[in-house]
């Protein structure tokens, strides 16, 4: 135990690599898999090199980017006390780690794909084992490397700035040391942000004008191998759903364990990790998540073709989610000193102040299962109304018969009811947790409810690989029961991407708090107080950005996927023999459309949210910042979960017409009149859903994380009280929490 406590701080990054071995090996698996014939294999290829090729222009565009706000990084890092140039390092290795993750996840993704199709050739069991080991390769690679680069720079900032020199943990050089991890975390969001957007934009493009023009006008399925739009489309699920979620999911990880250990540094802590152990607390559960996730991944299987295949990853889901519960309990017993935990101290005598909130390390236990319970619940609700068979898809369905119009306004509808108990799950969790253990209970809730993020990507990174093997196989024109497999486990990713999405908005909610809260500690603000007007005015500021950045985002869509259409109408139109499939449509230029769009598009939301706090802060303070970012989280949390469900369940709505669906006593098929209404209701929910909806966590979580960093830039006052205003305010915080071994006051 000894060894333990004092090495504790150097196995956190080889728990990363134990994740990376593993993915390693899961990735040499997949590999090994029979890619099919010829034919199969052509196909991937032409998905695989357009994916590639999005990337390099994605990556020479975010280069520049990057090395721009790394300079700007450095140079503000040597204005004040409190930060450093080497945040600039940090940013960087953020940023390129992100971009790694995404590629890890896609590179795989593109071979999983076709090898799903293969293995559908024999069994559905086999097609979930290789589609979903595609993901699980995924999941551990974003969540491995998540947590090597962390904790391999947390111990290198601790060393450099704090051990070193025999400071406090609660010095100014601890809180140095925190904010150049800043730095990586922003570097990871930036990231996440443009791949998020940039694949959302490209995916929705191709997938719009496959729809419009194939299935609408000519009437031939989906994946048509004569749609010149179809390797577009299926290049797009790669990078929007496999590269933007993983960096998405990555930069979601690192803010939540930053927004803890920001905050856990404002706890007096008895330990026997010199104090550190509610900063150390959050890496370590992460950890835990990890390895759990590993042995969770073995329980999702199938045996029979009758099998669900929703069920057994449910079962893997809940078996890491619950012995990762059980492992946090004895890791928080053994971590934190026995004891109460008192809010608020009095400066004067030292005392606990009367009416302050005790509660005891068993609280941080707690606070950590409410997040557990709340992603639990989020997945589980969006499960419902995004599912074929539920009361939402169906009602859908019932008004896809009368029309196109009636088919969206129950989409519209069904989104919007879709807001009510996710919020109150939200709210209720952020009231539980904080009951439990204050402000760090909310923000170590929400690293509970990040801690199986391997297992969450897993699940939902299985989706786009098994929508990439439909294609094949309608391309490839295989036997019926292969696309039947394959529209097996299709369905089922529609509905896990949808419930990712959900768990990605819930986790940006209570992470953002977590930032808040340390972005009015750190900017030396004693409160928000919104009856001043330039506060109120900040806040509803803050409110209408996430709209603005919706409207770029889905007109963006719109105006790629009008060149999509001109594009495949033009096919269609020049080049004889396409229907007859005596003739190759000419795939790539449909690519370098959606390529083109999608880099050219992305730069205004982006700079929407990198540069509206900066402005904001400098023109007007901290005070009216911490108003605006309210209101963005607030705003686009609502929205981020009206888009994600609205469009997920118009997709499963037009996916029930393709097994035949029941209306008013009648059987519904493809090319029936509902089943068009319900391809509009698609078309339209598609950006919905993958563009401006899944956006929102990134969004939120990005305009805290700058806020955050620029907020030592922000505290105005004189180098010689500054020190001692962050101690005193540090007392007066709600996340102060005074951890005593001895319960005599």
């Amino acid at each position: 135990m000894d060894f333990l406590n004092n090495y504790l701080i150097y196995l956190i990054p080889v728990i990363g690599l134990i994740g990376i071995l593993a993915m390693a090996i899961k990735a040499a698996w997949v590999t090994k898999q029979d890619a099919g014939d010829g034919d199969m294999a052509q196909l991937a290829g032409y998905i695989a090199d357009g994916a590639m090729a999005f990337l390099r222009a994605e990556w020479k565009i975010l280069s520049g980017f990057v090395l721009i706000a790394g300079i700007l990084l450095a140079w503000s890092g040597t204005t004040v006390a409190t930060s450093s140039p080497v945040i600039a390092i940090s940013f960087l290795i953020g940023a390129f780690l992100s971009a790694f993750a995404g590629f890890l996840g896609m590179r795989i993704a593109t071979k999983a794909n076709v090898r799903t199709t293969q293995a559908a050739r024999s069994s559905l069991a086999k097609a979930l084992k290789v589609s979903f080991t595609g993901g699980t390769v995924m999941g551990l690679g974003v969540a491995g490397l998540a947590i090597i680069g962390l904790g391999s720079l947390f111990i290198v900032f601790y060393t450099m700035y704090v051990k070193s020199h025999g400071l406090d943990v609660n010095s100014e050089a601890m809180a140095k040391a925190l904010d150049v991890l800043a730095g990586f975390s922003l570097g990871a969001e930036s990231i996440a942000l443009f791949a998020r957007v940039g694949g959302g934009i490209y995916t929705k493009a191709a997938d719009v004008g496959a729809d419009l023009v194939g299935k609408v006008e000519a009437g031939i399925p989906e994946d048509d191998v004569r749609n010149p739009a179809t390797i577009a489309d299926n290049v797009g699920d790669n990078v929007g759903d496999v590269a933007g979620m993983g960096a998405d999911l990555f930069g979601s990880y690192v803010a939540t364990m930053l927004a803890t250990m920001v905050l856990g540094r404002e706890i007096v802590s008895h330990d026997a990790f010199g104090g550190i152990a509610p900063v150390l607390l959050p890496m370590v559960i992460a950890g835990l998540g990890l390895i759990f996730s590993i042995v969770g991944a073995a329980f999702v299987k199938i045996k029979n073709e009758t099998d669900s295949v929703q069920k057994a990853l449910n079962i893997g889901n809940w078996a890491s989610i619950v012995l990762t519960a059980i492992a946090t309990y004895f890791v928080v017993q053994w971590m934190l000193p026995a004891g109460e935990f008192h809010m608020s101290r009095d400066e004067a005598n030292g005392s606990i102040k009367a009416g302050s909130l005790i509660f005891t390390k068993d609280g941080v236990f707690l606070s950590i299962v409410v997040g557990l319970i709340v992603g639990t619940l989020m997945s589980i609700i969006t499960e419902y109304y995004t599912a074929m068979g539920k009361r939402p898809v169906l009602s859908i369905i019932r008004q896809s018969s009368t029309g196109h119009a009636t088919n969206i306004i129950g989409g519209l509808a069904v989104g919007m009811e879709s807001t009510v108990l996710p919020i109150l799950v939200l709210a209720s969790g952020i009231y539980g947790s904080y009951h439990f253990a204050g402000l760090y209970g909310v923000s170590i809730a929400a690293a509970g409810m990040m801690a199986t993020t391997a297992m969450q990507l897993a699940i939902d990174a299985f989706g786009p690989i098994a929508d990439n093997a439909g294609g094949i196989a309608e391309m490839s024109r295989l036997p019926e029961e292969v696309r039947h497999r394959t529209d097996n486990l299709d369905a089922v990713g529609n509905t896990t991407a949808a419930t990712g999405k959900g768990f990605a908005i819930a986790s940006a909610a209570l992470t953002s708090l977590a930032l808040f809260a340390a972005f009015v500690g750190v900017a030396g603000i004693e409160h928000i107080d919104i009856y001043k007007a330039d506060v109120l005015a900040g806040l509803f500021v803050g409110g209408m950005i996430p709209f603005i950045f919706s409207a770029l985002c889905i007109s963006a869509v719109g105006r790629a996927a009008m060149a999509m259409v001109e594009e495949v109408r033009r096919q269609f139109r020049e080049i004889p023999g396409i229907m007859e499939y005596k003739a190759k449509p000419e795939y790539e230029k449909c690519v370098a459309i959606s390529t083109k769009a999608s880099i050219r598009e992305m730069v205004a939301p982006g700079l929407i949210a990198l540069i509206t706090p900066i402005i904001i802060g400098f023109a007007f303070g901290p005070e009216v910042l911490g108003g605006l970012l309210a209101g963005v989280t607030v705003s686009g949390v609502l929205m981020g979960i009206f888009q994600s469900n609205a469009g997920g369940a118009w997709d499963n709505a037009k996916k029930s017409f393709e097994k035949g669906v029941e209306i008013n006593g009648e059987i519904h098929y493809k090319k029936s009149e509902p089943h068009k209404a319900s391809v509009t209701g698609d078309t339209v929910g598609d950006p919905f859903k993958d563009t401006s909806g899944p956006s929102m966590n990134i969004l939120i979580k990005l305009m805290s994380i700058v806020s955050l960093v620029i907020a030592p830039h922000l505290n105005h006052s004189d180098a010689g009280s500054q020190h001692a205003q962050r101690e005193v305010h540090r007392q007066s915080l709600i996340t102060h929490v005074v951890i005593k071994t001895d319960k005599k006051l």
